[in-house]
């Protein structure tokens, strides 16, 4: 079956249906009066619905709202949330919402970088998974059965293709599903075998809520060394930062496999008082230990200037804290800590690299960043098992040929007073500013880092512009974590 055509068979699967009317309080009353008659009494859902007129439902909302920026008093508020604590709650609110014209808005509880999983410009209602976050581990199939509300907001990060720093090893976390539970538009809970081999493809980084709501996923699990080496260090452009990363650009993409470095250009206060600069991190875990490390980066990537102070040996759990930018020491009983506060607003883009940057590409890149202001770059290294998988091994299509993935983020305080419009303009003008050094015909995107300055299909699902996937190009609309 040719790509094309899974393409429109998987397209047609999962769309519920809006009304673009009004919805008025008899409708709404109707769509809760509906959901208890497709659960069962052992499984009542009554506590599981938020009305705007209960004492929870702010509070309910606000929880996984990760961008302040859409939590303002004309921010569209659904008129129930959801928050399901069973399958057949799912099954229901699918069930009801689809007979009464209501839009769903999923919500897995990850970042969401335009709010698409809790704001909708129809009548529509939130189905709030974070109640399901069991992780069931098969240690003697290797395997774990993940639910999509677990921390990370896992349900919208594999089904956009979510990456991690193993992906130069082991590929992407949709290159280690081996299956799935769903609901489908009809209510239906499946599984891999069940929805066929198309629907599993899509789900697979084809944005799951474009083809039902994600229950769990089972994934395969990696073997990785007792210790890994992680390390983090800081360059400023008066240090030699530009050198650094044109080297990185070269060697990155060709490195061990075991090795990934990511770059994080941020602003940092210059030598001058007053003055700002552009200072690099470059923040990296090996698959083993400092002395195999070492010898091997000081070959293939000496610009660096790495040094055994530089780095930590961990364990894999351990490592997970390093990244999160805990503290060090900080215990590992963190992770079962759900830190749900919202500190900023935010404005997201990203870009695709397959050509090496020039050295007055990256300065132009500098000064734009400084115009900005607040913000910081990530530049994430592709490569290694991302090269070996074909573009149609999943709907996930950026594999071989891409040096790495550039995530754009500009963050502020409410209390910074800064001019929203403004500054998402500014982000928007740095964008424009980088095009000739990004991909191009399309100009590609990452699926989980949602940009609505690509493109919407409000309506129907169609082909537009600018966004590669699964071959074509079509914007962006589902929602996920």
């Amino acid at each position: 079956m040719t790509l094309k055509m899974k393409v429109s068979i998987c397209f047609i699967i999962f769309i519920i249906s809006v009304s673009l009317a009004a919805c008025d309080d008899s409708t709404l009353e109707s769509f809760l009066q509906c959901l208890p008659t497709h659960v069962n009494s052992s499984n009542p859902i009554a506590k599981a619905i938020h009305k705007p007129s209960d004492p929870s439902f702010q509070s309910t909302l606000e929880a996984y709202v990760k961008n302040l920026r859409f939590l303002t008093p004309t921010t569209p508020k659904p008129l129930a949330i959801i928050a399901a604590a069973h399958e057949s709650h799912v099954q229901a609110t699918v069930i009801c919402a689809k007979s009464h014209g209501l839009q769903i808005r999923i919500r897995s509880g990850g970042h969401d970088f335009e709010g698409l999983s809790y704001t909708s410009k129809v009548p529509f209602i939130i189905l709030d998974m974070f109640n399901f976050r069991k992780i069931v581990v098969q240690p003697y199939q290797e395997a774990a059965w993940v639910e999509a509300g677990a921390t990370l907001g896992t349900g919208g990060h594999f089904s956009g293709g979510g990456y991690g720093n193993l992906m130069r090893k082991f590929g992407l976390s949709v290159d280690n599903i081996d299956d799935a539970r769903i609901v489908d538009a009809n209510g239906r809970i499946l599984d891999r075998r069940t929805m066929g081999e198309d629907l599993f493809w899509a789900l697979r980084g084809g944005g799951g809520a474009s083809f039902g709501v994600i229950l769990s996923w089972r994934i395969k699990l990696v073997r990785i060394p007792e210790k890994v080496t992680v390390f983090r260090v800081g360059r400023t452009l008066e240090q030699g930062a530009t050198d650094i990363v044109y080297r990185w650009q070269e060697v990155a993409p060709e490195l061990d496999n075991d090795l990934f470095i990511r770059v994080m250009p941020t602003i940092a206060n210059g030598t001058r008082k007053g003055e700002k600069t552009i200072r690099v991190l470059f923040i990296g875990m090996f698959l083993g230990k400092t002395d195999r490390l070492l010898p091997l980066i000081n070959k293939s990537f000496p610009e660096l200037g790495l040094q055994r102070k530089d780095c930590q040996e961990v364990s894999w759990i351990e490592s997970t804290l390093f990244w999160a930018e805990f503290p060090k020491g900080t215990p590992i009983d963190v992770l079962l800590q759900r830190h749900n506060t919202t500190l900023f607003l935010s404005k997201g883009k990203s870009d695709y690299v397959k050509d090496v940057i020039p050295k007055s590409g990256l300065e132009a890149i500098w000064k734009s960043m400084l115009k900005v202001g607040r913000m910081f770059m990530q530049f994430n290294p592709y490569g290694g098992r991302m090269s070996e998988l074909a573009e149609t091994s999943s709907p996930f299509p950026h594999r071989a040929g891409y040096r790495f993935l550039i995530l754009y983020s500009t963050n502020w305080e409410e209390k910074d007073g800064i001019d929203t419009e403004k500054q998402v303009n500014l982000l928007r003008e740095m964008y424009d500013a980088t095009a000739p050094y990004m991909t191009k015909e399309p100009r590609e995107a990452f699926l989980n880092y949602r940009d609505l300055d690509i493109g919407s299909n409000p309506r129907t699902i169609q082909t537009l512009r600018h966004q590669k996937f699964m071959g074509s190009s079509i914007s962006r609309t589902t929602s996920s974590g």
